[in-house]
């Protein structure tokens, strides 16, 4: 699976940001101080993979990685520089990545998904992963807006853990995970994670038993793109526990149905956007429980915040 053939979700594109500026709290860390700028990793002659001591360099030349089940892909510092692209390609059931840092912006243009991923009835985990360099806003593919960064399969039916990840300035989605809703039924379960300034949206889910936890949006309105913070599509129920979704009046906080199908959504413990606010589609409904209004996004204990971090596995 090169690219990400998203033909059973459809989406509008993102209103512009209603807000210029940082967050008023000094302390809640912006995109500048947590993004660790790319540079470029040497390479001799035309060696496409270098060892290190910690993990191995892999340059980006287009190429699909093949991971399948029982498998584990891990410790990999993926150079973005060169400007081509890269897909991790995960099937199958119990397969393992983590350790994973992606150096550089992916300026390929190809509007592929870096991950596409399908459990097939098992439990996988995908952790420890810095995608923080982002992509451009061109896109090659026919479907999507661009680069996305994790993209489900729609016959997705075991269950995926997302653990420690840091995913910035995607064109597409952060975790495009709301195709398995209406046809493969898996859940996912992203915790501890932290999503920014990416286009459509942030976290997107659809199948019951889905859920979001510990985890922070953080949109800027100044660097990046603007996309909904948590995007929860049919059938659910989508729980969301001790999250900060700080979208400085961008587009909206918490997204509930598309395309004319109802969900739910239980938020718990959560502090959420008023001013991006919720919305509830279709006759969806999104309960509140012990929620505020005053977000402070910030990047959860043990999410790497820089490409070598993530690969060496030292946070």
């Amino acid at each position: 699976m090169a690219q990400n053939p998203r033909t059973t979700d459809t989406e509008s594109a993102p209103t512009t940001g209603r807000n210029s500026g940082l967050s008023r709290r000094n302390y809640v860390r912006s995109l500048a101080a947590v993004a660790t700028a790319a540079t470029s990793v040497g390479a001799a002659g035309t060696v496409a993979a270098q060892s290190q001591d910690d993990y191995e360099v892999v340059e980006a030349t287009g190429q699909t990685i093949q991971v399948g089940s029982g498998e584990t892909w891990e410790n990999k510092l993926i150079d973005m520089t060169t400007g081509g692209d890269i897909v991790i390609s995960a099937y199958g059931s119990d397969w393992t990545i983590r350790n994973i840092g992606f150096k550089g912006k992916n300026t390929s243009g190809t509007g592929s998904a870096t991950f596409g991923i399908c459990d097939e009835g098992g439990s996988s985990t995908i952790e420890n992963v810095y995608l923080g360099d982002g992509s451009d806003g061109r896109n090659g593919a026919d479907t999507g807006h661009g680069q996305t960064a994790f993209w489900v399969d729609p016959n997705h039916s075991g269950h995926i853990d997302f653990k420690h990840l840091n995913i910035q300035k995607f064109a597409d989605n952060a975790i495009y995970g709301s195709a398995p809703g209406s046809n493969g039924g898996g859940t996912l379960h992203i915790d501890r994670s932290f999503a920014a300034n990416c286009r459509i949206s942030h976290f997107r889910v659809a199948s019951e038993g889905c859920k979001v936890t510990n985890s922070s949006v953080y949109v800027d309105n100044q660097e990046g793109y603007q996309g909904r913070g948590i995007w929860a599509w049919a059938p659910g129920t989508i729980e969301i526990d001790n999250c900060q979704i700080e979208m400085n009046g961008a587009h909206t906080a918490i997204d509930a149905g598309a395309n004319g199908n109802p969900t739910d959504v239980v938020v718990t413990d959560s502090d959420y956007d008023e001013q991006a606010g919720i919305a509830e589609h279709a006759g969806s409904n999104v309960q509140l429980e012990n929620t505020g209004t005053e977000p402070e996004a910030f990047i959860p204990s043990g999410v790497p915040t820089s490409p070598e971090e993530a690969a060496s596995g030292d946070n």
